[in-house]
C-alpha cells in the first residue's frame, strides 16, 4: 500500500499566510480573531506536516526560509481556491466593480502587491485604480467617482475615513549633495517639492523655519516620479518607494515626524462592502511591511 503524504491543514495555512502578510503572528491572531498561542500552534503544526522550518525571526519581524517561500506560493493558491469554492456555493462570487484611489507614495510602490493579493481572492472583480495626490482623490471621492481612497491625513484637518497607521517622514537627498557644508556656510538648502497645496511641502518649510535653517525651492513637480527624478537637492517624503540612488539624511535636519494614513470608504451593497473590507486589510498589511 502506498503511503499518502499528509494533508496540509487549510486553517494552519491561513495563519501562516496572514502572519507573514502582517509581519507578526500577534497581528495575525488579532485579524483572525484567535489567540497568539493558537496561531503559533498552527504554524508549528504546519511545519510538522511539511517536515521543515518555514519562518525565521529577523529582529522584530518574520522572514520566510527557502522552503517557506515555496509553501507560501502554494498556500495562497490553495486558500484562494478554497474561498472561491465557498463563495460559489453560496452564490457570492464577486463579478462587480470597485473603484479605488491611492496617494502617489502608496500607488507606485504598493499597488502591484495590493491588487495582486486582492485579485487572488476575487478574480471576477473588476478594479479601477487611480493614483493621484490627496486633493484630487478627495474631490473624486466626494463626487462619488471613487468607492475608497487611501490618503495622507493632515494633522489638524477633520478626520476623513479610518486612521490605519502612521508613516514616518524622512529628509531625502542625492548623495552628491553636501548638506553639512551648506549648513556650516549658512547657504539656503535647495528644496525639491510638489506645488501647493501639499502637506509635505508645508511640513518641510515649517520645520526648517522653526529651526532657523535657510531654504529655497529649486524645483517644483506635479508628480512623485518627477520628484524622484529631480532630487539633486532635498525633499521631504516617506521612504516607501524611494529609488536606490537616493539616501535618507540622518541627524542633520529637524526631526521629520510622521503623517497619518486614512482609508475612506463609501457605503455600498453587501458584495462591495466585503470587497472593501478585504482590500482595506490588504492595504494595512502592505503598509505594516513597508514601515
Amino acid at each position: 500500500m502506498i503511503k499518502l503524504p499528509p494533508t496540509l491543514d487549510l486553517d494552519a495555512l491561513r495563519s501562516f499566510v496572514t502572519g507573514i502578510e502582517c509581519g507578526s503572528f500577534a497581528l495575525a491572531a488579532s485579524r483572525l480573531c484567535r489567540s497568539t498561542s493558537a496561531v503559533s500552534a498552527q504554524l508549528k503544526k504546519l511545519e510538522q506536516q511539511c517536515e521543515t522550518e518555514l519562518v525565521v525571526k529577523q529582529g522584530r519581524h518574520l522572514a520566510l526560509t527557502r522552503n517557506g517561500e515555496i509553501v507560501m506560493g502554494y498556500a495562497r493558491r490553495m486558500l484562494a481556491l478554497n474561498d472561491e469554492v465557498q463563495r460559489t456555493l453560496k452564490g457570492e462570487l464577486l463579478q462587480e466593480e470597485i473603484r479605488i484611489g491611492l496617494q502617489e507614495d502608496f500607488g507606485e510602490s504598493l499597488m502591484p502587491g495590493i491588487l495582486g493579493e486582492f485579485k487572488r481572492h476575487h478574480p471576477g472583480m473588476r478594479i479601477i485604480a487611480r493614483v493621484d495626490r490627496n486633493q484630487p482623490l478627495l474631490s473624486a471621492f466626494d463626487d462619488n467617482a471613487l468607492d475608497m481612497v487611501l490618503l495622507w491625513q493632515a494633522e489638524n484637518a477633520p478626520r476623513c475615513g479610518r486612521l490605519i497607521g502612521q508613516c514616518p517622514l524622512a529628509w531625502i537627498q542625492h548623495p552628491d549633495l553636501n548638506i553639512r557644508a551648506l549648513l556650516e556656510q549658512g547657504e539656503p538648502l535647495p528644496l525639491v517639492m510638489f506645488d501647493t497645496p501639499c502637506l509635505m511641502r508645508s511640513h518641510a518649510i515649517d520645520s526648517l523655519n522653526r529651526a532657523g535653517i535657510a531654504w529655497r525651492v529649486v524645483f517644483v513637480s506635479h508628480s512623485l516620479s518627477g520628484i524622484w527624478a529631480a532630487v539633486l537637492g532635498i525633499t521631504l517624503r516617506t521612504a516607501v518607494g524611494m529609488p536606490g540612488n537616493l539616501r535618507v539624511i540622518e541627524n542633520m535636519l529637524p526631526a521629520a515626524g510622521s503623517l497619518g494614513i486614512t482609508l475612506a470608504q463609501k457605503d455600498g451593497n453587501e458584495a462591495q462592502q466585503r470587497a472593501q473590507t478585504l482590500l482595506g486589510q490588504i492595504m494595512e498589511a502592505a503598509l505594516l511591511r513597508n514601515n
